[in-house]
């Protein structure tokens, strides 16, 4: 099972990434977790600047930016790859 984590504070960014995780994961039919970061300090654990971030079984994958579906497809294939 993937463990997918969107960082942010809740703004409309991060609602959007979020969003985008949980439809490419319903189209692929994935069994995976989607978690919201929302702690700053938890969000800081994973050194990076800018927010929205995503994460893929604790592997930073985007950071400060909205990824399009098509990369969120891509992340999560890798990681079902090297799971």
């Amino acid at each position: 099972m993937l463990t997918i984590k969107v960082l942010g504070s809740g703004c409309a960014n991060c609602k959007r990434v979020e969003q985008i995780a949980r439809k490419v994961v319903a189209e692929m039919a994935l069994e995976a977790e989607v978690i919201k970061v929302t702690d700053y300090n938890d969000i800081m654990a994973y050194n990076i600047l800018s927010t929205p971030g995503l994460v893929v079984n604790e592997e930073v994958v985007s950071t400060g930016r909205i990824p399009t579906p098509a990369e969120v497809t891509t992340w999560l294939v890798n990681a079902l790859e090297t799971a």
